[in-house]
């Protein structure tokens, strides 16, 4: 049986990108992520293809993670070379709003685990396609996620409180 690649790009697209974008937070990066992980998807033919196109995703995030941390420290150290020659720019780092840095900021609390099984249930992935993803048991996915919640909402709180208090 031939994959219908077409029918599953127009019912998971938006999950995926979704799914990039907590991962990236850039959506017009994550749209790009996403049309990456549909296309290497195409020559395939898997049992369970909603599965694959998120594995390729998070793959897809992970060397997009990778880039932007090698930047981040080559930018670092022309920043501190161009110091004494140019003011930094405080309005740079300007647009993100404050709730979704401090979102970003309770997600990068999580550990791995929690944080991926969080992103792809949000995405829309099924407890099944979520234990094939991740390697866990299906029957650990609720307890899982329960927790990964709970995790998710008290780092928020505290970044809430510290944020709160600062004032």
């Amino acid at each position: 049986m031939s994959t219908d690649w077409g029918e599953i790009y127009r019912r998971s697209y938006l999950d995926v990108v979704r799914f990039l974008y907590r991962k990236v937070w850039d959506q017009d990066r994550a749209q790009d992520l996403a049309q990456d992980a549909f296309v290497r998807c195409l020559d395939h033919e898997p049992d369970n293809p909603r599965a694959l196109l998120f594995t390729v995703a998070a793959n897809l995030a992970r060397d997009e993670a990778r880039t932007v941390l090698r930047r981040r420290k080559h930018l670092t150290l022309l920043k501190g070379e161009a110091r004494d020659s140019a003011p930094d720019d405080p309005s740079a780092d300007s647009e993100r709003s404050e709730q979704t840095m401090r979102v970003e900021a309770a997600l990068e609390q999580l550990t791995e685990r929690d944080r991926e099984v969080l992103l792809l249930w949000d995405a829309g992935l099924s407890y099944q396609e979520i234990a094939a993803q991740t390697k866990l048991s299906t029957g650990a996915i609720g307890t899982t996620l329960a927790r990964a919640r709970k995790r998710l909402v008290d780092a928020f709180e505290s970044l809430e409180g510290a944020r709160h208090a600062a004032r």
